[in-house]
């Protein structure tokens, strides 16, 4: 099938805004999900193949825009429910900075893997040739280091992240942390 005609998607076009319209009670919105019902019919009308089925397809593109309009808004933050005068504290700063004192206190062998691997970049293939040690002994070492620092941290710090990895819970179990 070829384009929607203008006459075809205006015999749809009213009883759509009534059908989207019972389910998110809001006129602008009514508008806005009908308007990218349209282009979505509109982009995929080649994919219809029984013509006599129009109907039931552009009633179901638009019940999955009106599903997908309400998983997008449970994904979406107002700014005005958020309390801006806290103290805004940047968490992931804090478990950096606590990150970097806590690194020196590792036994010497486990912060200079660390150092190398995380801070300089360096490969464990190239570790273990400055290191003089095999490429397993490397894995090894730094792999130890990351549970001892990680060990350490989890000791001094409550840390909880979000869905994306950030930190949104810095506290401090000892005083002397962050």
């Amino acid at each position: 099938m070829e384009a929607l005609s203008t006459t075809t998607w205006r015999f749809f076009e009213n009883d759509l805004k009534g059908f989207v319209y019972k389910r998110v009670k809001d006129k602008a919105l009514t508008e806005d999900i009908v308007h990218d019902v349209f282009i979505k019919v509109q982009n995929k009308i080649g994919q219809l193949q029984e013509s006599k089925k129009i109907t039931g397809w552009i009633y179901q593109i638009t019940r999955n825009t009106i599903v997908d309009h309400f998983r997008k808004q449970s994904k979406v933050i107002n700014t005005s429910d958020l309390n801006w005068s806290d103290d805004v504290a940047n968490f992931n700063e804090c478990v950096e900075n606590a990150l970097k004192k806590l690194l020196s206190t590792l036994p010497p062998k486990y912060r200079e893997a660390l150092q190398m691997a995380e801070l300089e970049n360096l490969s464990q293939v190239e570790m273990a040739a400055r290191l003089g040690i095999s490429y397993s002994g490397v894995k090894s070492r730094v792999q130890r280091a990351r549970q001892v620092l990680k060990q350490k941290l989890n000791e001094a710090l409550i840390i909880k992240t979000d869905a994306y990895g950030n930190v949104i819970v810095c506290t401090n179990r000892e005083p002397h942390c962050c």
